[in-house]
């Protein structure tokens, strides 16, 4: 896809130059601004806007000359609506449609009055839009912008919780003798958050629902509810890279409905204040690379058009969407086919992040492919898929998870627990843990300093928190903690004294498998970047089960296994140019071998006396031997493809 995120003076642009643009851009469907804050069609409801410069057109009409324009390029024409904000007169005609904070103003930004989903505007007059759309265009499809709440206005300021009337009245009816919370800080924001989740799942259900009847093959793209699921891949100044949030986002969305097709909107530019300024094409190149090697379709959104904002990542765009469009018989519902699953944690949980993102490079660079699940979707997918499923300091688990963890290790699965995961006061949630209670809890920067343990790997700091427990039975324990002793003067630096504190604690629960890490060894490997935090975590998911492949290639690499149409496909993502706080140009990776997956190799038909059989790389448009079970790889740049 190729958005064009219009302004409103866009409105007379040459239709068949775009896409002529689109067609040598290698896009197949082109994201048009059509409704909502400004309607560029002459729409006739009294609560939408007509753009101004619809004028400069022949036909006083943007929308009907594309689609006409379109389908004869062959091209698709899916609609952008943002339903986020309205003008004053309508508010002031409205005022029930909009958000309110808790001192009961409006928001406005830039004269544009923010809209709360909870109101009529929402629930009511976004339909009357669609079948007006519907009634006079056959677009392919509608996404909706900004659906939210508006917590966060576009120069992100937090501007709290809505409080219009119609939000106090459903969350009356929600939380029954709870107030709404003012803000993120405020009690019951997290009954807040689930029952805005609510409305918008909701929101999204029922116009799925109305485009199913009206327009079957019309989808939505929104949430990880919609027919299509979207993901904006952005850069944000002032935001912390983290590099690998595209892959994680798609990954989420696969692994909760694998056979859902993901959209990743790819930004640009540099951020929203700076639309004019192009985004570096290395780091561009990540978000499209990313997107597809988990299964994702690319997409580009710039600003403007492609003749006004002509960005010099749109090189390199265009080259990696015509390498999708050429190999769709490979990317074709392409899901994803690793072992080990890793929950990411709520993002209000900011330790348990850090945890999450150490166990993330550590599963990375040691080559034990995984996917990635949100916390609270534990409970609505299949775990038995997975061999492994690594819980990552996530404290108290959600009313059912626990249940649901412990049939899936019992009937044979493994779970591997860092920090607190499953702990609740002195309560082990979790059966399967080999852990009878929480004795105590070192959780301040104080409590851990100088703490160490002592490991198959020499003795290792603990960063973060670290529990003592009482170990069941039947645990084998590791890892022991040493006494906190002096760390200065160096002349009073003795007295680490070996504890009976277990840092691992390993067990069999029925027909699986279950190992505690009741410290945050993810953080101490984010935070501190010793091999040997790495090594100990990884071991524990080998013991329990997880898939570790064979390789010559350097830790640098990151291999993503899948299955499609085409049969079983691995790409390997060069990641050498991950650099502080942006992409640089990866190094070329030298020739080097890599040993097929188990069931990869039972599907390649490779048997266990060396029956050879062909490997198809992509990039390199090359076919390469399998020997044994390996294949020689050629050279790899930015990244390989091989379909087996």
């Amino acid at each position: 896809m190729f958005q064009t995120n219009l302004r409103e003076i866009d409105a007379g642009l040459d239709v068949d130059e775009v896409l002529h643009f689109l067609v040598d851009f290698g896009a197949d469907t082109w994201l048009l601004s059509v409704g909502g804050i400004l309607s560029n069609y002459p729409t006739d409801l009294d609560f939408q806007t007509r753009n101004p410069y619809l004028s400069e057109r022949a036909s006083g009409d943007l929308v009907g000359d594309a689609v006409k324009a379109a389908g004869r390029c062959g091209i698709r024409v899916m609609g952008r609506m943002d339903f986020s904000k309205i003008d004053h007169r309508r508010a002031e005609q409205h005022p029930d449609w909009c958000f309110v904070d808790a001192a009961g103003d409006p928001q406005v930004y830039n004269g544009l009055t923010s809209v709360c989903p909870s109101g009529d505007y929402y629930q009511v007059k976004l339909f009357d839009v669609l079948d007006e759309v519907l009634d006079r265009y056959p677009v392919d499809g509608f996404f909706c912008n900004w659906m939210s709440f508006n917590e966060v206005d576009y120069s992100r300021v937090y501007r709290g919780v809505c409080h219009c009337l119609a939000c106090m009245s459903r969350y009356a009816e929600y939380a029954p003798g709870e107030s709404l919370p003012e803000d993120k800080e405020s009690p019951g924001y997290e009954t807040w958050q689930q029952f805005s989740r609510e409305i918008l799942a909701d929101l999204t259900g029922r116009i799925r629902d109305h485009l199913a009847r009206r327009r079957p093959e019309a989808p939505l793209v929104l949430g990880d509810r919609a027919d299509i699921v979207f993901h904006e891949a952005n850069n944000a100044v002032g935001r912390p890279l983290w590099h690998h949030r595209t892959s994680e986002a798609v990954s989420s969305a696969k692994s909760f409905r694998p056979t859902v097709p993901v959209l990743t909107n790819s930004v640009g530019f540099v951020d929203m204040p700076y639309r004019m300024a192009g985004e570096e094409p290395h780091h561009f190149a990540q978000y499209l690379v990313q997107a597809i090697a988990r299964g994702a379709n690319p997409s580009t959104y710039i600003m403007g058009t492609p003749k006004d904002n002509p960005y010099g990542c749109l090189k390199v765009a265009g080259e990696l969407t015509r390498f999708h469009r050429d190999h769709h018989d490979v990317y074709r519902r392409l899901v994803p086919a690793a072992g080990t699953l890793l929950v990411r944690p709520d993002q209000f949980k900011p330790g348990a992040i850090r945890e999450f993102q150490g166990l993330y490079l550590a599963l990375l660079q040691r080559h034990v492919p995984f996917e990635v699940l949100p916390e609270e979707r534990l409970g609505d997918i299949e775990l038995s898929r997975y061999d492994v499923v690594v819980l990552p300091d996530l404290g108290p688990l959600g009313r059912g998870i626990a249940p649901a963890l412990d049939r899936y290790c019992r009937a044979g699965g493994a779970i591997v627990a860092t920090g607190n995961s499953g702990v609740v006061a002195e309560e082990i949630q979790l059966e399967c843990l080999p852990a009878e209670r929480r004795l105590a809890s070192h959780d301040t920067e104080e409590a851990v300093r100088s703490l160490h343990l002592r490991t198959e790997y020499g003795v290792v700091p603990v960063v973060g928190a670290f529990d003592l427990v009482e170990p069941s039975p039947d645990a084998e324990i590791g890892q022991r903690a040493l006494s906190r002793a002096p760390y200065g003067p160096p002349e009073k630096c003795y007295g680490h004294l070996e504890l009976e504190h277990a840092g691992r604690l390993r067990a069999s629960y029925g027909r699986g498998r279950a190992v505690m890490l009741p410290w945050t060894v993810g953080r101490a490997y984010r935070e501190v970047g010793l091999s040997a935090h790495r090594e100990l975590v990884v071991d524990e998911v080998l013991w329990a089960g997880g898939q570790q492949i064979g390789t010559g290639l350097p830790e640098q690499v990151e291999i993503v296994v899948g299955r499609s149409a085409a049969g079983q496909v691995i790409h390997l993502l060069n990641r050498s140019g991950d650099a502080d706080q942006r992409f640089a140009e990866p190094l070329p990776i030298a020739p080097t071998w890599l040993k097929l997956p188990a069931e990869t190799s039972e599907a390649a038909g490779v048997a266990e006396a060396g029956e050879a059989a062909e490997v198809r790389a992509l990039r390199a448009g090359v076919q390469l031997p399998v020997v044994d079970g390996h294949v020689e790889l050629p050279p790899i740049g930015l990244f390989e493809t091989l379909v087996f």
